[in-house]
């Protein structure tokens, strides 16, 4: 939901407003099954079932939490512009069928459904990050209150009426801040909590399917058009169109500038580095894309693209171990995004404000630098102690046995591929399984 912007008052509900915002709903959703297989072709074999699970129980437990006192948190009245809360949102008991969200043509159901998908695919962003070594007890617990602490509070200070980013005028049309700076310093919180996996570093971890990853990819570009586009809440005025345009041009400019990075750096171009690509251009336009023209989309892209794949390479000089760069893609691609709104709106988009190269002076760019800081601080912080709590109680991490041999068939009890039945012996297995034990083998290496 865009900052600052109210439209026109109106007292009936639009059929073809609340059609589309139902339909972008569903696109949301879809991100999140998209990202599991994105994240789940990445890893090893072995940890690619409990990758995709670490995904789907986002749903389920978001939208428990999200009902019982979620919604409320983020978008009931403020209380000193940190936190939200009106009783008739508790449970969503109290909203009546058709009553509108204020300022716009939906009802406040669909507005709720809506916030609901973001709520949903923020958390599982995170996991991204702690691939192959922590247990799945531990995730659901670490979900359900991190999106407590840290999601729904946050989700207000940007998008709830009375929140201080909010008020302040920090532009986030669709979650550069909420979401993807969020997650990104959470995933960074956790792994300076939990530490590496074993063989970091040490031995290759490689994406054990790569058409997973292209499909996955595939999905979330899909879904991203409801993202964006959809959070204008209505299509009257030409914003929503725009940012579907931009969603589309960055995400197409950001590809060919990873990919360019990538042959230039390393001599080659790969599938992975076009999907990487594409998920940058998708984050960084989110926060911006309401904001810059489709010129300033390509610059968003290009920009993205390029700091994004730099950025990936980081975790090996400060030996952090960010499994599958939640950190490089995400939280840098978030700080990009909304910062470079400061220099490329226009004033002629979602909002009269214009950036600096459009003669808006730095004033834009203070207030953005001002959100991206408070949200990465915060989410940091939180998300780190989070992790450690969990950790000192239930333990966040499996035992270097059930690491080594496979998180998938020490916490799931299954396996993503049944190689008996092709044929394999288990005589084969069994060695195959022991030369895993023996090496260690570990980690794809990317940059």
């Amino acid at each position: 939901m865009p900052v600052g912007i109210t439209l026109a008052a109106e007292t009936e509900l639009s059929a073809a407003n609340t059609g589309f915002m139902l339909i972008c709903s569903a696109l949301v959703l879809i991100m999140t099954p998209g990202l599991a297989f994105f994240y789940g072709g990445m890893v090893r074999v072995k940890s690619s079932m409990n990758m995709l699970l670490m995904s789907f129980i986002s749903i389920a437990i978001v939208t428990i939490l999200w009902v019982l006192y979620g919604f409320s948190l983020a978008f009931g009245t403020d209380s000193g512009g940190i936190i939200g809360w009106s009783a008739d949102y508790a449970g969503l008991s109290g909203i009546g069928l058709a009553q509108l969200w204020d300022g716009y043509t939906v009802p406040v159901y669909v507005f709720a459904v809506f916030q609901l998908m973001f709520a949903i695919i923020t958390p599982a962003l995170i996991s991204g990050a702690l691939a192959d070594r922590v247990k799945f007890t531990s995730w659901a617990l670490f979900v359900a209150l991190w999106v407590t602490v840290v999601y729904f509070p946050v989700a207000h200070w940007v998008w709830g009426t009375g929140g201080w980013a909010f008020e302040l005028g920090v532009i986030d049309f669709a979650g550069g801040t909420a979401v993807h700076i969020n997650a990104g310093a959470a995933a960074l919180g956790v792994i300076l909590v939990i530490g590496k996996r074993v063989g970091f570093m040490k031995y290759p971890m490689r994406p054990h399917s790569l058409p997973l990853v292209m499909i996955g990819a595939g999905l979330l570009w899909f879904g991203w058009f409801g993202f964006n586009a959809g959070s204008w809440l209505g299509n009257d005025d030409g914003v929503g169109a725009l940012m579907f345009l931009n969603t589309q041009i960055a995400t197409a400019a950001a590809m060919l500038a990873w990919l360019g990075y990538e042959r230039l750096r390393h001599g080659s171009f790969t599938t992975l580095g076009a999907a990487s690509g594409a998920v940058a251009g998708l984050v960084a336009i989110t926060p911006s894309g309401g904001a810059v023209s489709p010129l300033g989309a390509i610059a968003v892209g290009v920009v993205a693209g390029v700091l994004c794949a730099m950025a990936v390479s980081l975790k090996y000089r400060f030996r952090y171990d960010d499994s599958l760069d939640v950190v490089g893609v995400h939280l840098v691609g978030g700080v990009v995004g909304s910062l470079l709104i400061g220099l490329f709106a226009t004033g002629g988009g979602q909002s009269d404000v214009a950036g600096l190269l459009y003669g808006g002076g730095v004033d834009q760019l203070g207030k953005q630098a001002a959100g991206v800081l408070a949200v990465l601080a915060y989410s940091l912080i939180a998300s780190a102690v989070l992790a450690f709590l969990v950790d000192k109680t239930l333990g966040m991490r499996v035992s270097e046995d059930a690491e080594i041999a496979g998180i998938d068939q020490a916490e799931h009890a299954e396996t993503a591929y049944d190689f008996s039945s092709a044929g394999g012996s288990g005589a084969d297995d069994s060695a195959a399984g022991q030369r895993v034990r023996e090496t260690g083998e570990t980690e794809r290496v990317r940059a």
